[in-house]
């Protein structure tokens, strides 16, 4: 039987951290397979997508900035990527090319693992940020049963935007709303780029949230974001970011190596080596 082979394409694509979470699975699972990063630029990625079964891919994962460009090449898109606009994972299917959008499902698989009955905790959500990843996470918290999604957005507009498309239960807040749209909520998520390394800074104050309240972070460089660090402190439940790129993963490895992969604390040390080594 054939090598087989999966990547990952972006631009830039050298920072992803993919080919050392699947290359682990590959060892792990005695798989002969290869995944491999490649740069692919806006204005090839047609010719790109188009020519995998002739370049003896299965498939493989779509970063930024292909996700849209990926939404609108492949011929078939699970249900997941239909309500998110984006797909980030590829595959080959009796000669049809999938697209599917995994975001959403690491997002609740990284919660039901580090903070089980996440969901059965209260129906009010806020989510902070109205960008491509917010998408993920409201499609995420409607299907785990949050009837009332509050988005906080500097530009309202956008909120808007989304809480139109994603309809009801969900509305749109400026920023300076944050903290009485808090009192109620018991999950508040941060998918802001503020609090990463370089852009330090605290995207919403959580002393205002319930005393069971849980608050997770996308961002996991660093792993505990100024955001985490103060709803620690405030004795809040806490969950970081890196698990969504963890759990995010195994969908697409199933598909292209034909075996589901388990996202073990040997994966997470191995990641976070990493992330400690280049920052």
């Amino acid at each position: 039987m054939a090598e087989l082979k999966a990547f990952v394409c972006g631009h830039p694509i050298a920072h992803s951290r993919s080919p050392k979470i699947h290359g682990h699975w590959l060892k792990r699972y005695d798989i002969d397979g290869s995944y491999t990063a490649i740069d692919v630029a806006p204005g090839d990625f047609g010719a790109f997508i188009g020519g995998l079964s002739a370049a003896g891919l299965r498939g493989g994962n779509v970063t930024i900035p292909h996700k849209e460009a990926a939404f609108a090449a492949v011929q078939r898109r699970d249900e997941a990527a239909e309500q998110i606009g984006a797909v980030n994972t590829v595959w080959l299917e009796d000669g049809v090319l999938w697209g599917g959008n995994t975001d959403a499902y690491g997002f609740a698989a990284n919660l039901d693992h580090l903070s089980p009955g996440w969901a059965s905790t209260g129906d009010v959500a806020v989510v902070l940020g109205a960008g491509g990843a917010s998408r993920a996470i409201i499609h995420a918290l409607k299907q785990r049963g949050f009837t009332d999604i509050r988005i906080v957005n500097r530009t309202v507009a956008r909120a808007v935007e989304l809480a139109d498309q994603f309809g009801d239960g969900i509305s749109a807040h400026p920023q300076a709303a944050t903290a009485e749209l808090l009192g109620d909520a018991s999950l508040l998520v941060n998918t802001t780029a503020l609090g990463m390394h370089g852009n330090e800074g605290l995207p919403a104050d959580p002393s205002t949230l319930p005393d069971h309240a849980i608050v997770t972070d996308i961002v996991y460089v660093p792993l505990e974001t100024p955001l985490l660090a103060a709803a620690r402190a405030r004795g809040l439940k806490t969950v970081d970011g890196l698990g969504m790129l963890l759990h995010q993963a195994v969908p697409g490895f199933e598909r292209w190596f034909g075996r589901r992969p388990e996202v073990t604390a040997e994966l997470r040390k191995l990641i976070v080596a990493d992330l400690d080594a280049k920052t």
